[in-house]
């Protein structure tokens, strides 16, 4: 049993400095008192032992080693006079924590944390919340689960498009689309009516309408309206849109109303994928494109429209506990003038920025869709790319952006994880 092995290492190692694991680096500071004693649960339960230092508990519950400081467990205290359940709401000033605060005592049990503070206040906390709400346990967790995909695995899965009306009006359509749409980034809803009034009522059945500098819903014909290669016939390279936002936009709808004419498929790529490709072949170039801020920006001067607008953030964004994608801003039209860094590190950054650009434009990644009208594609911006072939004749397209809130909390609504 690994107690009981626990319990022999300890028998040998402890003396006037208290005992200590011999898998944990050694503490320079003061333990809070000597001789310190490790304690374990009973053999019966989950492997767990626990130390006390001078600002902090360390525990092992199962296989997971917490390092959790005074002040936090103190901070997170869930008792009815820190925390309100019904609002779930933090009720405890925080700011009139002591920083230096210690438990006067400490005990666990098979399942529970108890720990008494110097005014006799007492915080429980269940080992497996611990595990959950740790910085270690959340270094294991995924935030988002997602199938990143090329365009075999994605026609592979034969993901279903959802009906329009049950899309509209039932639960168990809206959760299908929704699965779908995390799971993959992308999403289609079929047989609805090629206007941009039914467009409107789509979107507006997960999320509110965005409101940008392009209005609420966009339409748009090849007549170069607004200074933009998107009002163009040309083709247009992978992208995601808005990457002159401080904040791009999260989700996109497209709905093609009228096309008399040849080309204009529209081509998706999911950029977590070929990201993914680029931190398993060279972990540094991934690294760089975390760490280096680009400048974004949209000038117009075209009729009544006048705007410039710059957004700031690296191409690759992640959570920096367990170095999880979360977004990524890649715009070869919109990228500004590159000046963010120094010398030494502009051309390793060109290196990396090749690296991701040749997965993204790897065939095999492409996905490439015919978008006809009655059928509507929601494209999650900060993950997929989206381009377009060139086309001929009169192509009308509407769309929108969706508040990535909304549509997340949508989903949590009916049970999935967003």
């Amino acid at each position: 049993m690994w107690c009981q092995r626990l319990a022999w290492l300890l028998r040998r190692q402890r003396g006037s400095a208290g005992c200590r694991w011999p898998w944990l680096p050694r503490d320079p500071g003061p333990v809070l008192a000597a001789p310190v004693s490790c304690h374990t649960t009973a053999p019966a339960s989950p492997s767990c032992a626990w130390q006390l230092h001078r600002d902090h508990l360390e525990l092992r519950y199962g296989s997971t080693v917490m390092r959790l400081d005074f002040v936090w467990l103190r901070d997170h205290c869930r008792s009815a006079s820190c925390y309100n359940a019904k609002t779930n709401q933090r009720s405890l000033d925080t700011a009139s924590v002591d920083l230096a605060i210690q438990p006067r005592a400490v005990r666990v049990d098979e399942t529970t944390l108890f720990l008494t503070w110097p005014d006799g206040h007492v915080t429980r906390y269940g080992l497996e919340w611990l595990v959950r709400n740790s910085y270690e346990g959340q270094k294991q967790q995924v935030m988002h689960p997602r199938i990143l995909w090329n365009a075999e695995i994605y026609r592979q899965a034969q993901v279903p498009s959802v009906d329009c009306r049950s899309f509209l009006e039932t639960d168990e359509g809206l959760k299908e689309f929704l699965q779908s749409f995390l799971l993959y980034g992308i999403a289609f809803v079929e047989n609805v009516t090629p206007t941009k009034e039914d467009t409107k009522i789509l979107a507006e059945r997960i999320s509110i309408i965005r409101e940008t500098i392009y209005g609420r819903m966009w339409y748009f014909t090849s007549d170069f309206s607004r200074g933009d290669t998107a009002y163009t016939k040309l083709a247009l390279d992978r992208h995601t849109d808005t990457t002159y936002f401080q904040e791009p936009c999260g989700i996109q709808v497209f709905h093609c109303l009228k096309h008399e004419g040849t080309g204009g498929r529209t081509l998706l790529v999911d950029g977590f994928h070929a990201a993914e490709q680029v931190l398993r072949q060279a972990p540094e170039h991934f690294e760089l494109l975390a760490k280096v801020p680009l400048k974004h920006e949209y000038v117009e001067n075209v009729g009544g429209c006048h705007n410039h607008m710059i957004g700031v953030g690296p191409v690759l964004n992640v959570y920096p506990w367990n170095n999880e994608l979360y977004l990524i801003r890649y715009n070869n039209y919109d990228r500004a003038v590159f000046n963010t860094v120094p010398h030494d590190v502009v051309r390793r950054w060109y290196h990396a920025h090749r690296a991701l650009t040749t997965e993204l434009r790897r065939p095999d990644n492409e996905l490439w869709v015919k978008l006809k009208p009655g059928k509507a594609l929601f494209v999650d911006n900060w993950r997929v790319l989206h381009g377009r072939e060139a086309f001929t004749g009169y192509r009308q397209l509407c769309g929108c952006y969706l508040t990535r809130d909304d549509v997340l909390n949508t989903a949590r609504l009916l049970g999935l994880q967003a």
